[in-house]
């Protein structure tokens, strides 16, 4: 599982943890149909997002083979690929999510 931050200034308060921050959490999945990867991802993605996040998430999951254009304008170039999009900054993780430990610390929940 690959992890890469993209923006580094957030205006966070020093302190407060992400996951307070933010009223409602922006989450992004890319992935090319309905493998087996990709529906791992869903569901790992889904089960983490009830456990830490209490309703407050939203979910986008953008199939790369119905809408090929997010790949070339959100340079996905591996999938599945989660985008955090909100709270700053943009945050991606490359993979099924199946390493929950991994995905908490990547999305600054841990």
């Amino acid at each position: 599982m690959n992890i890469k931050h993209e923006k580094m200034n957030t205006g966070r308060q020093k302190g407060q943890p992400v996951k307070a921050r933010c009223a409602v959490w922006h989450l992004r999945l890319y992935i090319a149909g309905q493998t087996l990867k990709a529906v791992t991802a869903i569901n790992n993605l889904k089960l983490i997002c009830e456990e830490q996040l209490n309703g407050k998430y939203r979910i986008e999951v953008i199939d790369l083979l119905k809408q090929p254009h997010y790949a070339h304008d959100d340079n996905i170039y591996a999938i599945p690929t989660l985008r955090r999009k909100s709270p700053l900054p943009v945050i991606s993780i490359i993979g099924d999510l199946s390493d929950t430990e991994r995905v908490l610390v990547g999305l600054n929940l841990k």
